[in-house]
């Protein structure tokens, strides 16, 4: 079986999709509406899927009713094969869409909200590209509309008028207004090719298609979300492999203005502490420092060995200028045990410091084997436990990632040993790529990019040598108060202009009073 086409970072233009009505889809296609209460305009959803251009033998249609008042009922004007499915455990449009997409029998999930109405050839533009790669993920065109005028017309006479390619001409006279924040996006990176790891920000999906194949290889739908799921349900696909696709010949009538253009500010208010928590690539909604989130930014991952060394380097990682991590420690931690012993001849000592250290880290997680993915946006790998970084190595190996779009750093220790710092994202798009024989860090490199440092060169050093600090309080008689307030406000006013430096990147790394700040601008 032939490979499929490599595409770098979100650069789609390098696939070349069918014209539409001259190919023969051979893809099952599952176009899941979810509805609540959108008895109006439903009719009029289904009379132009009934209209579609792609084979009807190919093509179902899943209604998922989300407990509408009264109980949705399927109207007369409808696709051939169409079902409706009632939800009855939860409620929302990420827990309907998930719902749909267990019960589709389709090759393809065709997401289509219950107030889009469909172009003749709508769903067959989104399935060429799934005959292409199972990785893409296409968005199509929508313009809003009233649809007073639509909803005075029989459904029989919508669906044969999208049908005779008649869909763009049924709001004559009307003001029909863009998706303006998308289009926008999309002009500034050239229809998200060069958009990158960002590509997926833009995933709205009321005109959203995957492959089942990579839906259920992603962490699909969060359904504890209310709202902002389709942007969730964009990382996760990406994280999966998945690249973001505008298919502009994909096209659809929103009917209506959406929530979010008619609620915009109480929306993202609402959004944002969920996306914080959820998802990394939405960086500007999280703090730069002393916070960690469900989903981390990078993850560390390290065999424990020696207990010092392993503290050290455990603590270093900690000690960093990257807070928004998780360190995941793989160890025989149940070996550790309440036995009588002389403590310091425990046979499992080293295994047992180790884990008292940080056994109630919040940001340590203690595994017996390693695992196999990560949720996090990045993964850094370490092969031992002989070299630690300074405190802003990894935020700006981080940042060099960032960049460049590049899928991985490599740091090559003096032992021969290579520490990865992987982009999960691109991690997952080679499994789907790789094939029996293929060499996994060439389609890395064909696909995103990969880059060696010499790990000395780039802030990491022998672990002995990195200083974490600690706190100094030695026994000493009380200070004069007024004494006492002095230093209080030299401190203060020190640490404002530190603030202030630092927050300019701008400046190369500054000087803290008399302390002389190590090479990457904390001090040692």
């Amino acid at each position: 079986m032939a490979r499929q086409p490599v595409v770098r970072h979100n650069d789609w233009g390098s696939l070349t999709p069918a014209t539409l009505g001259d190919w023969e889809p051979t893809l099952s296609v599952s176009v899941v509406v979810p509805t609540f209460n959108y008895q109006h305009t439903l009719p009029y959803v289904l009379a132009a899927l009934a209209a579609q251009s792609y084979p009807a033998h190919l093509l179902e249609v899943l209604v998922v009713d989300d407990q509408s008042t009264p109980p949705q009922e399927l109207p007369e004007v409808r696709p051939d094969n169409t079902r409706l499915i009632r939800v009855e455990e939860g409620w929302g449009r990420a827990n309907a869409c998930h719902l749909g997409a267990l019960a589709a029998d389709g090759d393809v999930l065709h997401w289509y909200d219950a107030d889009m109405l469909a172009y003749r050839e709508e769903v067959e533009a989104h399935a060429r590209w799934h005959h292409l790669v199972d990785y893409a993920v296409p968005g199509g065109h929508k313009l809003f509309v009233d649809p007073t005028s639509l909803l005075e017309l029989d459904p029989d006479v919508v669906r044969d008028r999208v049908a005779a390619g008649e869909a763009g001409d049924l709001f004559p006279g009307q003001d029909h207004e863009p998706h303006q924040w998308v289009e926008d996006y999309w002009a500034k990176t050239d229809d998200l090719r060069s958009a990158g790891p960002r590509a997926q920000r833009y995933h709205i999906g009321m005109t959203g298609s995957v492959t089942k194949a990579l839906y259920l290889d992603s962490d699909g739908f969060d359904r504890t979300l209310r709202l902002g799921e389709d942007m969730h349900l964009g990382h996760s696909l990406a994280q999966a492999g998945g690249v973001f696709v505008v298919d502009r010949e994909a096209r659809s009538w929103h009917l209506g203005r959406s929530q979010v253009l008619r609620r915009a500010e109480q929306v993202n208010r609402f959004n944002d502490p969920y996306l914080a928590d959820l998802v990394p690539t939405m960086r500007p909604k999280r703090n730069r420092r002393g916070r960690t989130y469900q989903v981390p930014y990078l993850e560390v991952v390290l065999e424990a060995g020696p207990a010092d060394q392993t503290i050290h380097l455990v603590d270093s990682l900690l000690d960093g200028d990257v807070p928004d991590l998780l360190v995941t420690v793989v160890g025989p931690w149940s070996s550790v045990h309440d036995d009588r012993v002389q403590p310091v001849e425990d046979p499992v000592l080293e295994t047992r410091l180790v884990h008292r250290s940080f056994v109630h880290e919040p940001r340590v997680r203690l595994v017996e084997e390693a695992p196999t993915s990560s949720d996090a946006e990045f993964a850094l790998t370490l092969p031992e436990v002989s070299l630690a970084p300074l405190p802003a190595a990894p935020a700006a190996l981080l940042d060099d990632l960032e960049r460049t779009h590049h899928g991985a750093r490599l740091l090559a220790y003096d032992s021969g040993a290579v520490a990865r710092l992987e982009r999960t994202a691109a991690v997952a798009r080679v499994d789907r790529l790789a094939g029996p024989g293929d060499d996994r860090d060439v389609l890395l490199e064909e696909s995103f990019g990969v880059k060696t440092y010499p790990a000395t060169s780039v802030g990491w050093v022998p672990v002995a040598d990195r200083v974490v600090e600690r706190f100094v309080l030695g026994a000493r008689p009380p200070m004069d108060p007024d004494k006492s307030e002095k230093r209080l406000r030299k401190s203060l006013a020190r640490g404002s202009a530190s603030a202030d430096v630092s927050d300019d990147r701008s400046v190369p790394a500054a000087v803290d009073g008399d302390h002389k700040r190590g090479l990457f601008g904390r001090r040692r």
